[in-house]
């Protein structure tokens, strides 16, 4: 019995050593874990990064060694008043003429190797001192050699030689997704560096209150904020592609909430060249007040789709005048450029000079053609405004005033009386009386008190002659002149239903 038993024992010891010596072999059912394998063992290979995405991380850190350099930070001291809450100069009759010390600033672009750096306007604006500080922590007083507030852009200029220039590229070339990276010194943080894409071109923000101002802003989500203003907007090949001006804020914090602007460098180069030259822009102009089209006007036009800009005004003497260039005229095109929204033609406009030849394309009547303007200096415009009109004689004062009422418009309209007429400085028109919220005629712009000149081309001078042609409109659209009581006029296109 008991050698039963040793047998037994024996035969499971045997079992026990075979079936483990399976499970560690070749089947592989049995993994070390972290705790069983020895510090300095051979372990396996780790899986190398992708080189596309090495590649693109490169891409990266290569920008900002190459640009960060060529990045300065700027420190201006300006005087400003005292500024004393009306009411309140009984208590300080004297508090007003106490000048007042106050300290800001910003970046800067180092655009030569013999130190001319390009920056914002509103960075050197009223700048009693300018100091620069270079990325190797040199520092150096500043001049400012020129400005021009209607891009806010401006040149200061330190006394220095083999300074590292930034390249500056062709901003027509950029793309809404591509990547770009902003440098600067937000927030008193010097040779920060951000990323992201361009979000969106051609952006007017009406920060420039100037109605001859230049917006075509760079729209992109690298955080941009205080202190970022006149950095570098550069893309991946390191070209600066825009000056950063602006940011989007909540109003409280001032600072990045998601997006900010920058100005084209095409632009910032045609504005700096200038201001180095002469210390000031000689800017040319067409001479013309224009609009986006919309669709509603692009049907009254008869264009297939809306596109291009529309001349609502000529400026009395202005190279528009001249060149055979009429109000109602659609510019397409700006030297073979397309211009779909009127800070687009002005930004073009914007980067030539004073005496330079453009070519227009124009949609007239149903054909394109060409046209050639000879830019002028604005100081050679006048600021008078041109109201077509038509000599049709005195006309009768109305005793009784007529009234319209569009339903499907959502607006009313009436006769007009001579003393109304000489108010607003018409010869002909009916007046607007009534306008229905979010209605056709409220979502032209088209409010209570403005006036109705010309209809489809044709003058009118009572709500009858509107009223006919309207009816002759069914299902399309009616190109309207409308002037308001500072006789200002522009061209709206209203859709008429059937």
């Amino acid at each position: 019995m008991q050698k039963k038993n040793i047998l037994g024992t024996i035969s499971l010891i045997f079992f026990g050593i075979v079936f483990g010596a399976i499970l560690v072999s070749g089947f592989g059912w049995v993994r070390p874990s972290l705790a069983d394998i020895q510090i300095g063992a051979e372990s396996p290979p780790v899986a190398q990064l992708d080189p596309q995405a090495a590649a693109f991380n490169n891409a990266f850190i290569q920008v900002a060694e190459k640009v960060t350099p060529s990045i300065v930070q700027i420190a201006v001291v300006s005087t400003s008043k005292n500024a004393v809450p009306e009411g309140f100069h009984f208590f300080f009759p004297f508090r007003d003429d106490i000048p007042r010390e106050q300290q800001g600033g910003g970046s800067g672009i180092i655009i030569s190797n013999d130190g001319y750096i390009l920056t914002n306007n509103h960075v050197v604006e009223k700048a009693n001192q300018v100091t620069v500080t270079l990325h190797d922590k040199r520092q150096f007083d500043a001049n400012v050699i020129g400005t021009d507030p209607l891009t806010d852009l401006a040149v200061i200029k330190i006394d220095a030689d083999n300074l590292p220039s930034a390249f500056l590229g062709d901003s027509e070339k950029i793309k809404v997704g591509q990547w770009v990276m902003a440098i600067g010194n937000p927030l008193a943080l010097s040779s920060t560096v951000t990323a992201g894409i361009v979000s969106a071109t051609g952006r007017n923000i009406n920060i420039i209150r100037d109605s001859y101002g230049v917006e075509n802003f760079i729209q992109t989500d690298a955080a941009i904020n205080p202190g970022n203003s006149g950095g570098a907007l550069v893309d991946l090949t390191g070209s600066v592609i825009g000056v950063n001006s602006a940011i989007a804020t909540n109003g409280m914090t001032q600072s990045y909430i998601g997006y900010g602007f920058a100005i084209p460098i095409n632009l910032a180069k045609a504005v700096s060249n200038d201001l180095i030259a002469n210390g000031k822009v000689s800017r040319g102009y067409i001479g013309v007040s224009i609009t986006e089209v919309d669709a509603a006007t692009a049907k009254a036009l008869g264009m297939k789709e809306p596109k291009g800009v529309i001349v609502q005004e000529l400026v009395k003497g202005g190279a528009a005048e001249k060149e055979d260039i009429k109000e109602g005229d659609i510019i397409l095109k700006v030297d073979d450029r397309e211009v779909n929204q009127a800070n687009q033609l002005q930004s073009i406009v914007a980067s030539k000079r004073t005496g330079t030849k453009v070519k227009l394309n124009i949609y007239r009547d149903g054909k394109e053609m060409e046209r050639y303007v000879t830019l002028k200096a604005r100081e050679d415009d006048s600021n008078e405004k041109v109201v077509a009109t038509k000599d049709k004689g005195k006309s009768k004062d109305k005793s009784e005033v007529k009234e319209i009422n569009f339903d499907d418009l959502g607006m009313s309209l009436r006769n007009m009386n001579d003393n109304e007429k000489k108010q607003f400085k018409v010869e002909n028109g009916v007046m607007i009386s009534k306008v229905k919220s979010f209605g056709k005629a409220y979502n032209q712009r088209l409010f209570e008190g403005l006036v109705i000149t010309s209809a489809d081309r044709k003058e009118i001078d009572s709500v009858s002659e509107i009223d006919e042609i309207i009816n002759n409109k069914k299902g399309k659209a009616v190109l309207l002149r409308i002037v308001d009581n500072e006789g200002r006029s522009r061209l709206v296109g209203l859709e008429i239903p059937k």
